[in-house]
C-alpha cells in the first residue's frame, strides 16, 4: 500500500501545480468540445476516491454531500467556482488522502459493497478502490492536460 499511497500523493501533487498555475478565470472555463474544466476534474478527483472508498465501504466520508452532488460522475460545472471554493478543493485534495492512509494503516475497512466501474472493472474492496483511484486519477489528469492546451 506504500507505493500506492506514494502514486497518489505524486498525482495530488501534479494536481496541485494545476491550481497553483492557472488563474480562477482559467480554473473555470470550459473550452470548446469539452464538458468541463479544470476546476470539475480535480474537485470530481476528490470526490470519487470519497466515495470508492469510504462510501462503498460504508463510512462516513470527510467531504459534504453538497460537494458530491457537484462533481459526482455525470454531472458537469453549472456555475464558476469561486476562490474559496479552489481553497477547500486545495485543502481536501491532501487531508483527504492523508485520513485515508491513515484509516488504510488502523484497518477500519471490514465491508465493502462491490462496484463495476465505467470502464468495466469491478472493485471488491476498499484496497482494489485505492489502487483503481489512481487510475482514475491519470485519467483525469490527461483530460486536464488537453483542457490546458486551450485555455
Amino acid at each position: 500500500m506504500q507505493t500506492t499511497f506514494k502514486i497518489n500523493l505524486l498525482s495530488r501533487n501534479v494536481l496541485l501545480k494545476f491550481l497553483e498555475d492557472h488563474t480562477l478565470e482559467q480554473l473555470n472555463k470550459v473550452p470548446e468540445g469539452f464538458s468541463n474544466n479544470l476546476i470539475w476534474n480535480i474537485g470530481h478527483i476528490v470526490v470519487v476516491q470519497q466515495m470508492l472508498v469510504y462510501r462503498l465501504s460504508g463510512l462516513p466520508m470527510v467531504i459534504s454531500d453538497a460537494m458530491v452532488a457537484k462533481y459526482m460522475r455525470g454531472t458537469k460545472p453549472e456555475t464558476d467556482v469561486s476562490q474559496e471554493e479552489v481553497e477547500e478543493i486545495k485543502l481536501l485534495l491532501f487531508t483527504t488522502l492523508e485520513q485515508s492512509k491513515k484509516d488504510f494503516e488502523n484497518d477500519i475497512f471490514k465491508t465493502y459493497t462491490e462496484f463495476t466501474t465505467s470502464t468495466g472493472y469491478t472493485v471488491t474492496s476498499a484496497k482494489d478502490a485505492i489502487e483503481f483511484n489512481n487510475y482514475h486519477e491519470g485519467m483525469h489528469t490527461g483530460i486536464m492536460m488537453q483542457i490546458k492546451k486551450f485555455l
